[in-house]
């Protein structure tokens, strides 16, 4: 049981919704359209050194990725692209976009059931218009004191985050299906983080070693965590 919390942080993507099975979808669909000009088995490997080299420009989403899968097309294909493959790809990405928040098992059940006791908030990261337009679609928003769309998160953000919530390290824990993002910079600060893991993870987001720390925590369900909680 974990005591004296104030605030819970919900990532949204892969905790609350789907996410990444939508961007395994396309990746097949251009590895596709990409295959008849290049070897299939390297468009992957190389959107994905695409998308680290441009992630400090872009930073995650949609339309990041969308603009490094184009970038990668151009680049092993020598330019030689007709101009209705590209836009196929932009297609995609807009296709993408359209998809409506789809809401995880569980998710509303676990919500209701805190909501009475605690601050709940949103920790997301992506595109501002993308996770807005989600989180307004998915019929969430009303139960959320704070929803706080971040860049990239890291130990500074975080702390940035309980410093405007005026809350201490102690009183918050982070609920998410990312090692990288949703539990270890939270965990370095001192507050409580809860692990529910997703079925597919973006390689970007995988942690290879244990995470070790008395303030961890796994739940097989979004709403096992309720049993975790007073």
């Amino acid at each position: 049981m974990i005591e004296g919390i104030k605030v819970i942080g919900f990532d949204a993507d892969d905790t609350l919704w789907t996410n990444e099975i939508y961007f395994r979808e396309t990746e097949e669909r251009v590895k596709k359209l990409l295959s008849p000009y290049v070897d299939a088995e390297s468009i992957i490997p190389e959107l994905y050194h695409t998308e680290m080299q441009n992630m400090y420009i872009y930073g995650y989403g949609i339309k990041a990725f969308i603009l490094s899968v184009l970038e990668t097309a151009i680049r092993i294909t020598d330019g030689k692209l007709p101009v209705s493959i590209l836009q196929d790809i932009i297609l995609l990405g807009k296709n993408q976009l359209s998809h409506a928040a789809e809401l995880l098992e569980g998710v509303e059940d676990t919500l209701n059931a805190l909501v009475s006791k605690y601050r709940l908030i949103v920790v997301t990261k992506g595109d501002l218009l993308d996770q807005e337009k989600k989180l307004r679609e998915s019929g969430l928003e009303h139960l959320f004191h704070h929803v706080e769309i971040m860049s990239n998160k890291n130990e500074g953000t975080y702390k940035k985050l309980l410093q405007h919530l005026d809350v201490r390290p102690e009183e918050f824990v982070m609920i998410g299906n990312s090692l990288r993002s949703d539990i270890l910079p939270p965990l370095a600060l001192g507050c409580y983080a809860i692990h529910v893991p997703y079925y597919i993870v973006w390689e970007h987001e995988r942690v290879d070693e244990p995470v070790v720390n008395s303030r961890f925590y796994t739940a097989d369900s979004l709403w096992d965590v309720v049993s975790l909680l007073p």
